[in-house]
């Protein structure tokens, strides 16, 4: 078994730029998560094996493919293995076939808290297990212990421009990172066999996910607050330390909703952009530092990651339109049909493949009106949340009228004063690097090789549809 390799944690040390320095030890928890994977791993590696030796089984059918789907965006083509979570059309997504009502119900909770932890996801995303109080409490201390940044991490996202866009700073923070990635230094030096990738991959996941809030808090301070940065607190967990970092509210509700978003946003299947982004340059053996920065890069466009501050910027918007009004189901229908009428779309509301209200938006909303329900922009939401649904139904043209998770999302970072929307999306990239890394992992177990689908032309596609379409 791989010996965990860990670098020394100094919260109120920053190491000298260019510097490394190791400290050799080994943790139980790492060992037990290690071996709940493995065990794991038996099971999936037993159908792996069945498809290698049974070729009919390997040779079925799994679903008729079509143009439509081939220029479509390769929608609905099924091209891919995600086990951490799949996402069904009514309940929604599902890490490791639980719905996350029950994940959150079931997950440990910060003392005094309702919301499930996020770092109890990871492990069930890894291990296909809901953890006991204990192990997330272990685990926590093995994130602490790696939650450190060196100097010249630090000194490279000090001096970016604090004009640059967010993501374009937590892009280059975590490849900046990169050089600190154990499975990139024992490939490089032959010091790995085949079957010690996942290992591997695993150390620097969980490297990775004790760093990125380090990285993504000291952005924000950075481009905010003037580069006016806090310590770490070792005795809060990693989603409310991650808060406590941001820095933007004493309230203990404000970690408790980023412990809500962090565990809700974790994972969403294999094929989204960034998912499969990563999932893509993870299969040439990339490290996960490599893997999570081209995910990134996917997650900050518009069509993806960067959606929920389009939401919160529609809400405010009609928030001023209302000019003072407190908002109704009549008054928000008629603004709904006017912004249809005028050739734009109401952001928040359908989805590519869910056809209910996402489960996320109903937990978000179920916390905001517990918590927050004088908030003007609560209001607002609440009352789209009757409004809007009819008003897209009606046009005959909308799969699924019903509000996603970004409809709410930015509400309730508003709320607790993280009102800049530029920022959203690296917290939203926080949250997702437990499940790409965890996506990482299981590739490397279940030992997928390099991705690389046959492309077509354009004239083959259309001559070969035109022949069998006759």
């Amino acid at each position: 078994m791989l010996n965990t390799v860990l670098r020394a944690h100094k919260p109120s040390f920053s190491l000298p730029v260019g510097s490394v320095r190791y400290l050799e030890t080994t943790s139980d928890i790492v060992a037990d998560l290690k071996g709940r994977i493995g065990k794991l791993a038996k099971e999936k590696s037993a159908m792996m094996k069945e498809f290698k030796e049974n070729k009919a089984m390997a040779g079925a059918p799994i679903g008729a493919l079509s143009p439509d789907m081939v220029y479509g965006g390769m929608r609905g083509i099924k091209a891919m293995v995600t086990d951490t979570s799949d996402l069904d059309a009514i309940e929604g997504i599902r890490y490791r076939g639980i719905s996350l009502q029950q994940v959150n119900e079931r997950l440990p909770k910060a003392r005094g808290g309702t919301c499930g932890l996020p770092e109890g996801a990871l492990w069930l995303l890894l291990t296909g297990e809901i953890p006991t109080e204990e192990q997330v409490k272990l685990l926590n201390v093995e994130l602490h212990r790696r939650a450190y940044l060196p100097g010249n991490v630090e000194h490279t996202l000090d001096k970016l421009p604090r004009t640059m866009h967010p993501m374009t700073q937590l892009g280059i923070g975590i490849l900046a990172l990169q050089p600190e990635s154990r499975f990139a230094d024992a490939y490089r030096m032959g010091k790995m066999r085949k079957g010690e990738y996942w290992e591997y991959t695993l150390e620097d996941s969980l490297s990775l996910i004790a760093q990125i809030p380090l990285v993504a808090a000291r952005i924000y301070r950075n481009t905010y607050y003037g580069g006016k940065h806090l310590t770490s607190r070792p005795d809060l967990d990693w989603a409310g330390n991650y808060a406590h970092l941001l820095g933007v509210s004493e309230d203990e509700k404000f970690k408790e909703v980023t412990r809500l978003y962090l565990m809700l946003h974790a994972d969403h299947e294999g094929g989204n952009v960034s998912a499969h982004a990563t999932h893509l340059v993870g299969s040439a053996l990339s490290d996960p530092y490599y893997s999570w920065t081209a995910g990134v890069c996917g997650l900050a466009g518009p069509l993806h990651g960067l959606a929920n501050q389009e939401c919160l910027r529609w809400l405010e918007k009609t928030h001023a339109a209302l000019k003072g009004a407190e908002p109704t189901v009549e008054n928000i229908t008629e603004y709904a049909k006017k912004t249809l009428a005028e050739g734009h779309v109401i952001p928040g509301f359908g989805h590519a493949v869910l056809r209910n209200t996402d489960p996320r938006y109903m937990l978000e909303r179920e916390f905001a009106l517990k918590y927050m329900k004088n908030d003007p922009l609560v209001k607002l939401v609440d009352v789209c949340f009757h409004a809007i649904p009819p008003v897209l139904e009606a046009t005959g043209k909308v799969k699924n009228p019903y509000p996603n998770v970004d409809a709410h999302s930015g509400v309730c970072m508003k709320h607790y004063g993280l009102h800049q929307s530029d920022y959203y999306t690296v917290v939203f990239a926080v949250s997702r690097t437990l499940g790409v890394v965890s996506q990482l992992v299981w590739s490397r177990v279940l030992g997928m090789p390099i991705e690389r689908p046959k492309s077509v032309t354009l004239d083959w596609l259309h001559s070969t549809a035109k022949k069998n379409a006759t």
